[in-house]
């Protein structure tokens, strides 16, 4: 099977992943090997392969990424029995968890400190053949696309978590700053709470897609020139995937009060007035049922991504375009194509 794999960090301009011909995995026991169909490409993807989390990730070299992956099941591992062969389905980045900690058993698996990621600590979705967790497993609703499926697995549960935390009810206003791969799904997801959206970007483009999404207007940030800003304190709430510190602080200019900031990227937060009693709160990703729950608001015709589809032998051109700021939304790496 052919692959793009990491054996050394290098920025992506330097196209650190090699694509090549690897030995095909076998399945052990509780796992699949599934036939890779489509494979959504992360910004996280990027820091990894590009060195920006060593020493902690990833785990081992070589490696191969990708961690929002629509297969088909090829083969099945001993004690395998809630799939079959030629079911499609989904691989989140949660590729495993221990199953027994306090967050696992409440209901918060992403926490958990035990947990295997896919395409960090196990080989992922840029290939054409990979292994995933029969039990983390999702079997994908006819309906949706490979394509556009396979950003749900990381983008979709990813804004659903993050909506769910900033706890919006109807009438509400909301700010979301970065309309990109995970923002353009936060918008989708706050709107279907009653809440009124209003998007933040510097990028035109990304206003435009916004507005078409369901926002109900959009703004430039602060400092920034090309459109409107939003005013201090106008918002119950706001949601930042923009990978900055100024649209952490500019989210914490405009949102009133007593209101809540949910974090998505792993910025600073400088200081704050603690009279303001502001809400800061950090998200990623999402447990198993809420994996679930995207699922079936894309397959309602509630949700939709906006991706652009890349061959797998072009992930770092696909990888660089991310880098630039050249994508709408997400980039899908699809095999053999």
């Amino acid at each position: 099977m052919y692959a793009a794999i990491l054996r050394t960090h290098g920025p992506i301009e330097s196209d650190p992943l090699d694509y090549v011909e690897v030995p095909e995995p076998t399945p052990g026991p509780g796992e699949i090997s599934i036939d890779v169909l489509a494979c959504g490409v992360c910004r996280s993807n990027l820091h990894m392969i590009e060195g920006d989390w060593l020493p902690g990730t990833p785990a081992s070299l070589p490696i191969i990424p990708g961690h929002e992956v629509v297969g088909r099941v090829k083969v099945l591992g001993p004690g395998v029995t809630n799939l079959a062969v030629g079911d499609r389905i989904g691989v989140q980045p949660i590729w495993s968890t221990c199953g027994l900690c306090i967050h696992c058993l409440t209901g918060n698996e992403q926490r958990c400190r035990a947990r295997q990621i896919t395409g960090e600590t196990r080989d992922g979705g840029y290939a054409e053949v990979m292994l995933a967790n029969a039990a983390y497993a999702y079997k994908i609703p006819d309906g949706l696309s490979d394509a556009e499926a396979a950003p749900l697995l990381c983008p979709g549960i990813t804004a659903h978590g993050s909506v769910k935390k900033a706890q919006l009810s109807p009438g509400q206003k909301i700010g979301v700053f970065g309309v990109g791969g995970v923002g353009h799904m936060v918008l989708q997801m706050a709107a279907l709470t009653g809440a009124d959206v209003y998007a933040v970007t510097r990028s035109a483009a990304h206003r435009g897609l916004a507005e078409e999404l369901g926002a109900k207007a959009s703004y430039v940030p602060a400092g920034h020139e090309g459109g409107p800003v939003l005013p201090d304190a106008s918002l119950d709430a706001a949601i930042v995937f923009a990978p900055s510190d100024h649209a952490v602080a500019d989210a914490i200019r405009v949102v009133r009060p007593g209101g809540r900031v949910v974090l998505g990227v792993a910025q600073t937060v400088g200081p704050m007035d603690i009279g303001d009693e502001k809400t800061v709160v950090g998200s990623v990703l999402g447990s198993r049922w809420e994996m679930s729950e995207v699922l079936g608001l894309a397959s309602d015709g509630k949700l939709r991504s906006v991706h652009e589809d890349f061959p797998l032998s072009e992930a770092n051109l696909a990888l660089s375009r991310l880098k630039s700021g050249d994508l709408l939304a997400r980039a899908v790496l699809i095999p053999g194509a």
